[in-house]
């Protein structure tokens, strides 16, 4: 299996018809015009392989950060994105490309698993919702019964939220997570603050 620094002199090597450029020599826009990664790119992809491309340029040149990171791992975490068929687009929130400690990282949004779960076809219902103060009447942890009135909030200030989903064979789940729960949750495995609602 070739290390990302054996895959791009390989690419330089192409590229530059023979002459061997340094692994860091290429930058993101390099490693995607090189024939051999945009054949992987359109294997996965098909027809959309060109569009994902450019939104990935787009997402890499608008992102300071990003542009800070070793290429390479850009491509891999975009090739994730690609094989689950899901945009990178920061506002769509199916998916991103994170920076971090020099290196991008894909990360799946609550939106990209949304999309994964209905694509198996198992799924009657899904959905998430933000629950602001005074719309929580009740929560019972143990039966995972819920009542909420959505009429009936006090104020905008987003308390927690509840998830719910139903599959085909009729078993359904209720999960609600206070605002505090879900900072804990981010802070035990979030590695950054990219994603995440203030």
């Amino acid at each position: 299996m070739a290390t990302n620094d054996e895959l791009k002199n390989q690419l330089a090597n192409k590229q530059n018809g023979g002459q061997v450029a340094s692994a860091q020599s290429l930058d993101l826009k390099g490693l995607l015009e090189a024939p051999t990664m945009r054949k992987k790119f359109e294997k996965v992809l098909d027809k959309k392989a060109p569009q994902f491309l450019t939104s990935l340029l787009n997402l890499y040149n608008g992102d300071d950060y990003l542009q800070k990171t070793d290429p390479m791992t850009v491509v891999t975490s975009a090739m994730v994105a690609a094989t689950l068929d899901l945009p990178i687009d920061k506002n769509l929130g199916y998916a991103w490309i994170v920076p971090y400690k020099g290196r991008a990282q894909f990360q799946l949004g609550y939106k990209g698993y949304i999309q994964l779960a209905l694509r198996t076809g198992q799924y009657k219902s899904i959905n998430v919702i933000e629950v602001r103060e005074g719309e929580l009447l009740k929560w019972n942890r143990l039966t995972e019964e819920i009542e909420l009135d959505l009429d009936n909030n006090t104020s905008e200030k987003v308390v927690g939220y509840c998830g719910y989903f139903q599959l085909i064979n009729g078993f359904e789940k209720t999960v609600y997570w206070t605002r505090k729960e879900i900072e804990a949750h981010k802070q035990k495995f979030s590695k950054s603050d990219f994603g995440w609602k203030k």
